[in-house]
């Protein structure tokens, strides 16, 4: 892609999700992710009905008088974003007017943004079967301005998946104590129990919040009868008669087992899910996610 083209994508993108974060989910974004605790900020003198435990006993013996300590939320995060640009993220259906990856590329923007605007530092990676960019945490406009130049411009070098090895990687360069949204469609080689133990070391360290970009076609057959189909991360090619129910159902069958498989791993590492569709806006799937975060707080 061509610097001037790249740079009104960018400009297009940012003003897309700059609309999307300031309208529909800056609030539910700060409000969901409040911070990690809570930092001194000051003392004041002691009024009638204060904690007697938070007076600060070394001003008092210095003034004479009881003076209490002053704490604010300590708001700043750290959001890393890991999304997943392997070949099977390039699948479009007749469902949806964007595919998976770029339901990818605009979510991870989205967020991005809407840390940012938040004064979080946020940090990327993206990856294949191997992390290919990483980019360590950062704040400000020209750091916010870079992750989506990267998002809309890198292009993989690998076709396939590796979640194991790239959650692994992630666990040693991470700082501890951040937020990280990991953004791919989980179709793992080996399925989802291939990547369980990583998960949940990683998972001791960071908040892990898996967003799962589908497409309706990756769970339902239409019947369009005999149809060749290829695997993009393999390379692998078959032709499936589609008007077979027996097809089909067992297409069907196998999609709802892939689905129990990563709930059940998600569940037991205790890791939230949201599922995003190439049919559906994915800002609404957020603002859900992040009103029952807050509710359940």
């Amino acid at each position: 892609m061509l610097t001037q083209d790249l740079m009104r994508e960018v400009r297009r993108l940012q003003v897309r999700t700059k609309r999307r974060v300031e309208g529909l989910f800056a609030g539910e974004y700060h409000t969901a992710f409040k911070g990690r605790g809570i930092e001194f900020a000051d003392v004041r003198e002691y009024e009638p009905g204060d904690d007697v435990r938070t007076i600060d006993w070394n001003v008092t013996a210095r003034t004479g008088k009881p003076f209490i300590k002053r704490f604010v939320e300590e708001r700043e995060l750290t959001v890393f974003l890991a999304v997943d640009l392997s070949a099977s993220e390039s699948f479009l259906s007749a469902a949806g007017p964007r595919n998976k990856r770029r339901i990818a590329i605009e979510t991870a923007a989205v967020l991005a943004l809407s840390a940012s605007t938040n004064h979080d530092r946020v940090g990327l990676c993206i990856f294949t079967d191997d992390i290919e960019l990483y980019v360590p945490p950062g704040k400000g406009r020209g750091h916010s301005l870079r992750l989506l130049r990267e998002l809309l411009n890198f292009e993989p070098r690998s076709r396939g998946t590796d979640i194991d090895r790239v959650l692994l990687r992630l666990g040693h360069v991470l700082p501890r104590r951040g937020t990280l949204f990991l953004v791919s469609d989980f179709l793992a080689p080996g399925g989802p129990g291939s990547f369980e133990t990583s998960l949940r070391l990683l998972s001791r360290k960071q908040e892990v919040i898996a967003l799962q970009v589908t497409d309706p076609r990756e769970h339902e057959l239409p019947d369009v009868g005999m149809v060749e189909v290829f695997d993009p991360e393999t390379g692998a090619q078959r032709l499936l008669d589609t008007a077979s129910r027996s097809v089909r159902t067992k297409y069907r069958a196998a999609a709802l087992q892939r689905e129990a498989e990563l709930a059940k791993l998600f569940g037991r590492t205790e890791t939230d899910r949201v599922v995003l569709s190439t049919e559906r806006p994915f800002v609404q799937d957020l603002v859900r996610y992040f009103q029952m975060r807050e509710r359940r707080r």
